[in-house]
């Protein structure tokens, strides 16, 4: 794996991390259940950006 491919895979793992941490710690006191969803729904997004740039150049020398 590459040095960029180990970076992007970390990101990656830290937004995983976030999606459990977050709602559970500062988001503890939000008693609606929307605000946990629309972390959720953030973070994917992110994750989704990060992978497109992250495979965009695979297959091509």
């Amino acid at each position: 794996m590459k040095t960029n491919e180990l970076t992007w895979a970390l990101l990656i793992l830290v937004i995983v991390l976030l999606a459990f941490i977050l709602p559970y710690t500062v988001l503890a006191n939000v008693t609606k259940w929307y605000g946990s969803f629309l972390l959720w729904i953030a973070l994917a997004l992110i994750t989704i950006i990060m992978n497109y740039f992250l495979t965009k150049n695979w297959g091509k020398k």
